[in-house]
């Protein structure tokens, strides 16, 4: 029977919400719940989950409602206790912190953090543009992790952004690297002469590990969001981070990272990078590049792009040592054929469906509702798609929906091979290795009472310094089962081995420089603020703070909450006119 509990006037960020959802889940009696604020797209969403209800009606986005499915409706008094406990539990930690400094509107925020450049956005993704043009009127940077922002709005607020002389980085950027402090979903890594743009979150993760694994470092990598490059943006940020990193002095070399760009924007990226005057490694996944240009070296997998880019720092040539790779012993059966992965980390599975692709000779389209690539029995997915994270944690959080993929396929008599990832780093599960040690397992020995070999493979992306405990991530994995490899690039290219394929992978030529047909940019003073940030003000999630002040930096707590009862267009008209007063002082 369902039950709604509406808590008025009581916001609560959605990943604090997503976490007690799950607590809640796990208690005795709760057949289903769910728990957000009471926002038309949430009320959609338990619609979808059959927890729709007449009382679920009056909430307002500024209420916390709380929809239970139990059998016996006097425990309820019980489970809300339990959830306040929870709540406050979350609470705790930040309010004992007493090296946050805490603020509740933004002019105390911007009075706090005057000297603050870089404004730090989380909130729900409706209202997140009208909180980037409150930061970017104010005169500041933004990150913006919050994702649902149009396309339009996103445009609109880049073109602002760069008319101001500011770096809008998003929306839906989840990781970044600012003067060595980790911002968002970020790994901690050593700071060094490698400097990075990527309209790739997970891809930035995933080659700033293998540079600090290498002895490398990177001091900032600058994330665009993943729709920078597409037509509509025209990839406004990731052309000014360009320029800001090739007149950064401490950068010697420049990577470019992107998944598959409009083609005159990559044509535009591609001849901007020509005019840098430092060495640049450009990968396009999705891409097989054919030759590099002096100068301009080009890279078909994350590994590579890495590699390339700590040869060039050390004053080596492109050609990379390619190791010789170790096929474990694996019988498959007959019926064995299709690999199969699932990934929390959705640049890695590009990379994967990428390869792939091209080694099987698939010829596969994009798939759709988070399917990378979904071809006969081939098949790889991006946990961390809408479509599996509606009302849910990011699957580097909840290993939930990940486990019954993996033993769904672990029965499936056709799975040769499935493929896992671990991304460490701030903002990640304190111990996902831990989480999906039992499934992990369970695929392993049911296939062997079946008569099957099954091998999963995985990789970590993290490093040594990161705040979970990698080695014993390593030793979780490994005990469980899994055949752990270096990096995304190689577990695919394991998979493959397996199954009797590989990849066609020959040394490029390199080619005589290409002359730009473009002058590169001067940046801005105030862009320039960027490469030597320590102070931010953070609106939205408090763990985003406190890697920052963990790190060295000093980040300003903004408890954001949404005004105007959480009517979006009643905000618009307000800033509006609070821009017009702005604008136009009243004559005395």
């Amino acid at each position: 029977m369902l039950h709604t509990i509406i808590e008025k006037n009581s916001y609560q960020d959605s990943i604090v919400l997503m976490l007690l959802t799950n607590y809640l889940e796990t208690l005795d009696g709760v057949n289903n719940v769910q728990v957000m604020m009471g926002t038309p797209a949430n009320k959609d969403i338990f619609k979808t989950g059959g927890l729709a209800t007449t009382e679920l009606e009056d909430a307002t986005p500024n209420d916390m409602v709380i929809v239970l499915d139990v059998d016996d409706a006097d425990q309820i008094d019980d489970l809300m206790e339990k959830a306040q406990v929870y709540l406050d539990e979350q609470g705790k930690g930040n309010d004992e912190d007493a090296g946050n400094e805490r603020v509740k509107t933004w002019d105390k925020a911007l009075e706090l953090g005057k000297d603050a450049p870089v404004a730090l956005i989380s909130v729900p993704g409706v209202y997140a543009a009208n909180e980037v043009e409150k930061a970017l009127d104010a005169g500041k940077h933004v990150f913006c992790f919050s994702d649902n922002v149009t396309i339009e709005d996103e445009a609109r607020l880049k073109k602002l952004a760069h008319e101001k002389g500011l770096l809008l980085m998003g929306p839906d950027c989840g990781t970044g690297i600012a003067n060595g402090l980790p911002l968002a979903f970020a790994n901690r890594v050593r700071k060094g002469g490698i400097g990075i743009v990527g309209a790739s979150g997970t891809g930035i993760q995933e080659v700033t590990t293998i540079i600090h694994k290498l002895g490398a470092g990177v001091t900032n990598a600058i994330g665009t969001g993943g729709r920078d490059l597409k037509a509509a943006v025209q990839g406004t940020t990731f052309k000014d981070g360009i320029a800001l990193l090739d007149q950064d002095d401490s950068v010697k070399v420049i990577v470019a990272i992107s998944k598959p760009p409009a083609k005159e924007v990559r044509d535009d990226v591609v001849d901007l990078l020509r005019a840098a005057h430092k060495p640049v490694v450009a990968i396009f996944l999705g891409e097989k590049p054919e030759a590099h240009e002096e100068g301009l070296y080009r890279a078909y997998t994350l590994e590579e792009t890495a590699k390339i880019a700590v040869n060039l720092l050390n004053g080596k040539g492109p050609q990379i040592d390619e190791a010789p790779l170790t096929v474990p012993d694996v019988q498959l059966e007959p019926q064995q054929k299709y690999i199969k992965g699932y990934y929390s980390g959705g640049t890695l599975a590009y990379e994967a469906a990428t390869l792939m692709n091209d080694a099987l000779d698939l010829h596969a389209e994009n798939g759709v509702d988070g399917y990378i690539l979904k071809q006969d029995g081939y098949e790889v997915i991006d946990l961390g798609d809408d479509v599996f994270t509606q009302g849910r944690p990011h699957p580097m959080i909840d290993a939930t929906k990940r486990k019954e993929m993996m033993v769904e396929a672990g029965n499936d008599p056709e799975t040769a091979a499935i493929l896992i990832d671990i991304v460490l780093g701030y903002g990640a599960h304190d111990n996902m290795a831990g989480e999906l040690e039992g499934a992990i397992k369970k695929v392993i020995s049911d296939a062997r009472a079946q008569g099957r070999q099954l091998p999963v493979i995985g990789t970590i992306v993290g490093t040594d310094i990161d705040p979970q405990d990698y080695a014993q991530q390593q030793k979780t994995l490994t005990d469980a089962g899994v055949i752990l490899c270096q990096n995304n690039a190689q577990a695919v290219k394991t998979a493959l081995a397996i199954v009797g394929q590989s990849i066609d992978e020959q040394p490029l030529a390199v080619l005589p420089e290409q002359a730009s047909h473009v002058t590169m940019p001067v940046v801005t003073d105030t862009m320039r603020k960027l490469l030597d940030v320590t102070d931010f003000i953070n609106v939205g999630l408090d763990s985003f703070a406190d890697a920052i002040n963990e790190n060295g930096g000093h980040a300003i707590q903004f408890d954001w909450h949404p005004i105007a009862g959480g009517n979006v267009e009643l905000q618009r008209a307000l800033l509006f006119l609070n821009k017009v007063s702005l604008e136009q002082p009243m004559e005395v």
